[in-house]
């Protein structure tokens, strides 16, 4: 016998109605009790497409405010000094975004995800002290809705892995003292029915960090199994677990997940879970990426892992939380039918999964099921033989490609580039974008919709371009942006302009907090029509005397922001993104354009999560990058910049791109960061950011002057550039004016010294 299961849900609403009263909260709009109205509304809506779809087994405690981290934070009672003065909600959202003087806390990927989780801050004297009201109330909430869930939680051991501390001392001699809460936590839990189901989510031991973890997870999870009333479920996803496998089996736990579509070695704990009395949770439906499973080809892998299991009893679901893909088709009106008949999004996989539960057990698909069913083998004979996906000049060029990288190296580059460019000590610049504004997406939305003309929308779009060429050169910048009024988003905006994409209308994902994003959909071979970004980039040059930065995107991020192919190897993919991005290149310089950022933001977070994978992914990617920037002739500076991501174990990574500059995300990790690029002796030169620009708080002048000082003290002012620390798409002008303003004002103080 199979049941189902999910192994957790999306939050933020099929059409961003989390997000949207989060927003108004914040602005002062609406109240608190409006928050928790809507909050209720979705929670029950989510269960509910569950509950109907099939799924045997539903989770609570999935849903947050912002994130499940910052909730189990909040839940252990380990919460940074400097938010002393705070309580309750406020105390919630000012460790997530920052208030007054108190800085948010750090913010980093969810393993190789574009989720971003707040990071637990410990240090040598930290307590802990259990608050289970939200856990225990979503329980009950689920249950008045006649649906018993399973809770879900981050295991102990994955939290304090991915914790932090702030005076070196190790996040893991908290040990007993999180464990102790938790199963103060567990005890409270076990009073809520006479037998509930939890899940630890512990994803650190897909890892090989986790792998040198394994020895505790017997003796954690002796405690956790000890409460009556609690049946463990030790969930993992994103990768295999196979030696945590073996330690699990030798525990009373109830159930451990394992990921069968990002972790295809888990086949191998199959002979060790058949002689053990762990029940296993099979993520067979893939919970990253929106193509329709085979329901035929899963229904072969469930029987698979049932004859190897030796005939066990065993539980089929999502491969991990379906917060990484959008909600549902069901809004979905323009796309080619073609391609929408190949997709699946959140609420579609809960029916995947109930038919394909159905199937191996041999029981009745009911008649919606039975159409399902006959549209998905339809589909997938439909995808293998599209001439939407092949395109063979596409494919001719790229087996014919000669030039791979640029003509001269860096330290030849970067003479030439001095002299033409001549820029001084400490040039300042920002990442890319100004803040989008109603107006300016309401204007972007009409001409979409055809409400205006392209006329009308063109002089509204250059007056934005007026007003940032001019609050650029107020404030005192050295190298320009246009601002990126036109653009919807950063990988959005190239595939609207590539061949071989498709975009959703309402295909938002997560991203952290109410950040959504909207991926978009990767079918086919991949190629650039014509110029993407030449028009505006040149308009903006000719309204200043001041260098002019072109914006793009670079090939890996297009490759790891979108939801891409499955049926060719992602690294011919990337290459073919590359050689868009090489053309693009050659144009702008032909234009005039001398420094060309090419941002590759979510490089860091497409790293293979197990060492053996990492060399291939390294290679095509920084490939791939050289592959793009090898049309800039050595006058032309080469810009990129990633995101929050650890960088001492891909530091000669990023010096094998070659980029002439890269600006970094640091402003909530201090210089941590930047240290290991003193200690290899990076040569490129380097825009740390000097303030975080996903809280709203407006750093002074003073505190921007002390961070300049702190980054002098780890790399020359020859080489160091000053910038924010990410683009301000997402601000508002009354804090990037003064947060600017600052920033110029604490620069000019710095170079006087």
């Amino acid at each position: 016998m199979v049941k189902s299961y999910v192994t957790g849900f999306a939050r933020i609403g099929e059409q961003r109605e989390l997000k949207k009263v989060l927003e108004n909260f914040w602005s002062g709009k609406v109240n608190a009790e409006e928050v928790q109205t809507t909050a209720k509304m979705l929670k029950t809506r989510h269960w509910n497409y569950q509950k109907d779809a099939g799924i045997d087994l539903i989770s609570s405690n999935d849903f947050s405010f912002y994130d499940l981290m910052l909730d189990m934070i909040f839940a252990l009672g380990v919460i940074p000094t400097r938010f002393a003065k705070f309580s309750g909600q406020q105390l919630y959202f000012a460790m997530a975004r920052g208030a007054d003087s108190a800085v948010a806390m750090e913010m980093t990927k969810w393993f190789n995800t574009n989720y971003h989780y707040i990071v637990p801050e410990l240090n040598a004297n930290s307590k802990f002290s259990l608050n289970s009201e939200k856990i225990i109330a979503e329980y009950n909430e689920a249950k008045a809705n006649g649906i018993k869930t399973k809770i879900n939680l981050i295991g102990p051991i994955t939290f304090l892995a991915l914790s932090k501390t702030t005076d070196d001392s190790c996040a893991f001699a908290h040990l007993d003292s999180v464990l102790e809460q938790y199963t103060k936590l567990l005890n409270e839990i076990s009073k809520l029915d006479s037998e509930v189901v939890v899940q630890f989510d512990e994803p650190i031991f897909v890892t090989d960090k986790g792998d040198s973890l394994v020895d505790k997870i017997a003796p954690v999870y002796e405690k956790l199994t000890s409460v009556k009333g609690i049946k463990v479920i030790f969930m993992t996803y994103f990768e295999h677990a196979l030696k945590a496998v073996n330690e699990v089996v030798k525990t009373k736990i109830y159930g451990l997940g394992l990921d069968f579509i990002w972790g295809e070695k888990n086949l191998a704990a199959l002979e060790i879970l058949a002689k053990s009395d762990v029940v296993l949770f099979a993520g067979v439906v893939d919970g990253r990426n929106v193509w329709k499973s085979n329901i035929d080809k899963k229904v072969e892998l469930v029987k698979d892992i049932a004859s190897k299991l030796g005939g066990k009893d065993f539980y089929i679901g999502s491969s991990c939380s379906l917060l990484h893909v959008p909600y549902t088709l069901k809004y979905e009106n323009k796309l080619n039918s073609e391609i929408k008949s190949w997709l699946s999004f959140g609420v579609e996989k809960l029916s995947e999964i109930a038919i394909i539960t159905k199937l191996v057990n041999d029981e009745k698909l009911n008649e919606k099921e039975v159409e399902i069913y006959t549209e998905n083998k339809a589909s997938a004979n439909s995808r293998s033989n599209s001439s939407l996906i092949h395109d063979e000049a596409v494919a001719k060029r790229v087996a014919n490609l000669t030039k791979f990288e640029r003509d001269m190296s860096f330290d030849e580059r970067i003479k030439v580039q001095k002299q033409t460019l001549n820029y001084g000590i400490l040039p300042t610049t920002t990442i890319g974008s100004f803040p989008q504004t109603s107006e300016v997406r309401q204007v972007r939305n009409a001409f979409k919709k055809g409400l205006i003309s392209k006329d009308a929308y063109e002089i509204d779009i250059k007056k934005y371009i007026d007003d940032c060429v001019k609050f650029q050169e107020e404030c005192g910048l050295d190298v320009l942006v246009h601002g990126e009024p036109e653009r919807n988003d950063m990988v959005e905006y190239f595939g609207e302009q590539i061949k071989g994409y498709a975009f959703s209308e309402n295909g938002w994902v997560q991203s952290y907090g109410s950040r959504c994003v909207k991926p978009p959909l990767l079918f086919g071979d991949v190629s650039r029509p014509k110029p993407m970004t030449v028009e505006w980039i040149s308009y903006a040059q000719s309204k200043t005397d001041k260098i002019m930065k072109g914006m793009l995107t670079g090939p890996v991020t297009i490759l790891n922001w979108s939801f891409v192919r499955d049926d060719k190897p992602r690294a011919e993919i990337a290459k073919q993104l590359a050689l868009c991005i090489y053309d693009e290149i050659a144009d702008l310089q032909d234009a005039g354009i001398k420094i060309i950022q090419v941002d590759e933001a979510a490089f860091k977070e497409g790293y293979p999560l197990r060492a053996e994978n990492i060399p291939a992914y390294e290679k095509f990617s920084v490939d791939c990058f050289k592959l793009s920037v090898a049309s800039a002739r050595p006058e032309t500076q080469i810009h990129t910049h990633m995101c929050y991501s650890e960088f001492n174990d891909i530091i000669k990574t990023i010096e094998a791109m070659d980029a002439d500059v890269i600006s970094i995300e640091t402003a909530r990790s201090g210089n941590e960061l930047l240290k290991i690029f003193k200690a290899v002796g990076y040569k490129q030169e380097v825009g740390p950011g000097v303030y975080d620009i996903h809280s709203p708080r407006v750093p002074s002048v003073q505190e921007q002057v002390e961070q300049i000082k702190a980054l002098l003290e780890v790399l020359p002012k020859e080489q160091l550039w000053i910038n924010p620390d990410c683009g301000l798409k997402t601000r508002k002008w009354e804090e990037v004016k003064p947060s600017l303003k600052n920033m110029t004002e604490a620069v000019k103080i710095v170079r006087s010294l």
